[in-house]
């Protein structure tokens, strides 16, 4: 019965619900809670001592709280950064191997303007030139194989 439980929770994990955990994630980050407070919160909230044991209407109650705590959400989406909107065939190869290696990394495209702002001071991945986009691209690539 065991298994059976676990694989419902495999089959729940929709795009929504790993949405709102990466949210409850990123905002135990941003409010600095401890391992001991977090587990705390999660429990008086919903009733659970894990984030992954929430069922939809308990991931929003922790949402709901934790934006009263002062979370406050700053994720930058692909409409926001310009890059719904497809490029020139010259520019897209580079920008769907920088677009695989931020999913890879788990980073927002803000994290790649800020890369486009510091090495070549223009504001937006979406202006970089080719060869511009080239060198972000190596730059990616270097962080990736840092980390792992």
């Amino acid at each position: 019965m065991a298994g059976y439980r676990q694989s419902t929770r495999i089959c729940e994990g929709d795009a929504d619900r790993q949405k709102e955990l990466a949210k409850i994630h990123i905002g135990r980050k941003e409010l600095g809670l401890d391992e001991g407070t977090y587990r705390e919160m999660l429990q008086n909230i919903a009733g659970v001592s894990s984030a992954r044991d929430l069922d939809k209407p308990g991931r929003l109650a922790v949402l709901d709280h934790m934006k009263a705590c002062g979370f406050k959400q700053a994720h930058r989406s692909a409409r926001a950064s310009g890059m719904h909107v497809s490029a020139p065939n010259d520019r897209n190869v580079f920008l769907c191997k920088i677009e695989a290696t931020l999913a890879e990394l788990r980073l927002p495209w803000s994290y790649a303007d800020g890369m486009a702002r510091r090495m070549f001071k223009i504001d937006r991945v979406r202006w970089l030139n080719p060869s511009q986009l080239q060198k972000l691209m190596v730059g990616l690539i270097y962080i990736s194989n840092r980390r792992s």
